[in-house]
């Protein structure tokens, strides 16, 4: 067990990331003692296991009793630990709000409805619906319509998605905006979800699903 945990632990931190798919991972999922040997090595190092069942990846992140030894600078308080900008930020829960929560919400009645019909004593068991199969794209252009001016500009919000495509929040593809293996991890939907639901982004959010769903004119 040392050896896997030790190669899965050096991955875990090396790649930032790995798929659920992967044999050791998959272990992980599935083997409780070996899970929590897992936990407890990152944890020696102030990192925590990152994964949720609807997710296609697992990672790591920083321990929550940590965040003021990493974090905190005397009187400064950092962001983050990957050199985003504010306005980087700002784009990455924008894109978390327009792909994950959508994607949240049809996973999570999707698993609802599948328990509601299940007859067999093992059926809580099957897998939950993940990856592109429910989560939707968001194109560009869409996007530079409607934060260019909010975020900065089209140029500034071209580097920003250059910049997070490159940390694996995100993907780009024929100038659409997929979700990438970081998106429903470095994120905490628990504490994220209320917030932008509750806040002014949900409203953005609401008037342009009203929007799309209005008849065109003729």
């Amino acid at each position: 067990m040392d050896n896997a945990l030790a190669i899965l632990s050096a991955r875990l931190i090396a790649h930032r990331f790995i798929p659920r798919s992967d044999p050791l991972a998959r272990r992980a999922l599935v083997d409780e003692d070996f899970r929590r040997a897992l936990e407890h090595r990152l944890n020696e190092v102030g990192l925590t296991l990152l994964e949720n069942p609807y997710a296609e990846h697992m990672a790591v992140g920083l321990m929550g009793e940590m965040e003021a030894f990493v974090f905190g600078e005397g009187e400064a308080w950092l962001s983050n630990n990957m050199n985003l900008p504010r306005d980087a930020i700002a784009l990455l829960v924008v894109l978390w709000a327009l792909i994950i929560l959508p994607k949240r919400e049809r996973q999570v009645a999707r698993a609802e409805k599948e328990r509601e019909g299940q007859s067999d004593m093992f059926g809580a068991e099957k897998p939950l619906v993940q990856g592109e199969e429910v989560s939707v794209g968001v194109p560009e252009e869409a996007l530079y319509a409607d934060y260019r001016d909010k975020l900065g500009g089209k140029g500034r919000l071209n580097i920003n998605l250059g910049q997070l495509a490159r940390l694996g929040f995100i993907e780009r593809r024929n100038k659409v905006i997929l979700e990438g293996p970081l998106l429903d991890l470095m994120l905490d939907y628990s504490t994220l979800a209320p917030r932008v639901i509750e806040g002014a982004l949900g409203e953005v959010l609401k008037r342009r699903a009203e929007e799309a769903v209005q008849p065109t004119p003729d």
